[in-house]
This record gives structure tokens, sequence and C-alpha cells, in this order.
């Protein structure tokens, strides 16, 4: 039977501004997000029964029918009418609730694979348009590499980066964070600093680290650090050991710091992993998730 391997990669927001609230009670965001090489690996298989069944080595994360995994490959048989199961494993290494996008990139690495197992020849935006109806960063984990994301995260223009590759160190306390009360905790009349998205763009376009990192903001940051001093003392961190940037990602938990380069990365990393177990060192990532 046929194989899919895959790498579902997280992503870090490197500006997160509420716009406001809908009427159907999500909010209008405006942020930048920037995907990175830290992933789980995927792999799906072929059952010769119509089931699904879910595999993982963390115990964190649900095996059935809520699995965000479990729903991508239950909507695509769905919608294609197709009577077939699979078993697809994931082995976890992306923090999990830590504003990563774990989940989200789990399912978007499925829906890739099950177009190429099941052979449905659905365009990148098809697999798009289809995410988006299981969970609102799907669609930028399908597309990958850095975009501005609008609406309620689903309105994706790319982003021409000339920062690839660039050094960042991930540190997630141990804490989990609830997106739903983060956003419902939310103030947006008592928001005083907002990012500014469009210089934020241009400093990525012209590849200027320092002025991206200067530019960088989450307005979540008011809620989730008065409920958590600790992710401030990551930040402070983070600065102490030569960043040139810090900020939460996403509701949080985790914080990341960019660095000038590899060296710099490196003794932050070392430092911070004395105090925080789920410390991580990577690069910015422009690829997608890519299959094989």
């Amino acid at each position: 039977m046929e194989q899919i391997k895959l790498k579902s990669r997280a992503k870090i927001n490197l500006s997160l501004d509420v716009i406001g609230k809908r009427s159907d009670g999500y909010h209008e965001v405006e942020m930048v997000m920037q995907q990175i090489d830290l992933y789980d690996n995927i792999i799906i298989n072929e059952r010769n029964d119509n089931e699904i069944k879910i595999f993982t080595n963390c115990e964190y994360i649900p095996k059935n029918s809520t699995n965000i995994a479990y729903k991508s490959a239950d909507k695509l048989r769905s919608v294609f009418s197709i009577c077939k199961g699979v078993d697809i494993h994931i082995d976890k290494h992306i923090p999990v609730a830590a504003g990563l996008a774990g989940g989200s990139s789990n399912a978007a690495a499925v829906l890739k694979g099950l177009n190429k197992l099941w052979s449905l020849g659905l365009s990148q935006k098809e697999l798009m348009d289809i995410g988006v109806t299981i969970g609102a960063d799907i669609p930028f984990c399908i597309l990958g590499g850095t975009a501005l994301a609008e609406g309620i995260g689903e309105k994706l223009t790319p982003i021409d980066s000339n920062i690839k590759n660039t050094w960042i160190v991930l540190a997630k306390p141990p804490i989990s964070v609830s997106t739903k009360e983060v956003y419902e905790g939310l103030n947006l009349s008592k928001i005083k600093n907002r990012p500014n998205t469009t210089k934020l763009i241009n400093s990525i376009k012209k590849g200027n680290l320092y002025s991206v990192s200067n530019n960088i903001g989450n307005v979540l940051e008011t809620v989730t650090e008065k409920k958590y001093s600790v992710i401030t003392e990551i930040k402070r961190k983070m600065m102490e050991y030569n960043a040139l940037g810090s900020m939460m990602s996403g509701s949080g938990p985790t914080v990341f710091g960019i660095y000038k380069n590899y060296e710099r990365a490196k003794s932050a990393y070392e430092h911070l992993s004395i105090f925080y177990k789920q410390t991580y060192m990577v690069q910015t990532y422009n690829g997608g998730s890519k299959i094989g």
C-alpha cells in the first residue's frame, strides 16, 4: 500500500493586530505570519477499511474525530465521496497549544498528503479553500513562507521575503493558554500600541532584520502577559541574550527571539534551555509543507 511522508512546519507571528470583532463572534485580524523550520513528521498509510485512525507519540492530543488532522481527512472524504480509510501517524515536535499552529500545520499536511494519495488533483488554492472551513490558520500552513493574513486569518497575501534563513530561538514556558479566553479578554478600546504592519512588510521585503525586529508587535500580549508574568520574563531574557527583538507568538505562551547570526542564537538557546525545557533553535522557512 502507498505511503505518504510529510514535514508539518510551525509558524510564528511577526505581528498580530486585532482590528475589530465581527457579528459572528470572530475577530478581524491583520498579521504577518512566518513559517519556521520546526516540524512534526506525518506519515499517511492507506487502510483496507474506511476508518480514519490517528497514532501519535504525544499524550496531549486527541486520537479521535476531534483531532484537526482527522477532521481534514474526513472533510476530503465527504467532499469527494471517498470510501477509503487511512492511518495518520503524527510524530510531534512542535509544542502543543503554544501559539505555533502545530495542529493547523498537521491538518494542512494531511490535506496535501491525501490530495496526492487519492489523486484528487486539487490546486493549492482549492486546498486552502477547503482548509479554511476546518481552521483559520490552515490556509497559511498550506501556503507557507511569509504572508500578510487578514479577515479571520484566511485572506492571505504572500510577502517576497528577504529575511530567509534567519535564526529564531523559541521558548515555551510550562503553561497552557486558551486562545478563546485571550481573545475574549481583549479590550480593543484600550489598545494603545499597535504594530505598524506596512513598515514591517517593507522591512521584510528590504531584508532589513534590524528594522523588522523593531517593528514586530502583538496586541494579544496585553492579555496574556498580564496573566502570565513568565512571558515578560522570557522576553527580557531573550533581549539579555542579544536578540534583536522578542515577542510572544499568537495567543501564546511561546516567546521567540530574532537573532543576527548562528553564534548569538546558539548562545541564547543554551542559556534559555537551562530555564525552559521546551526551547528550540530554528530558522525561518519558505517552502510550505513538502511531501517526501
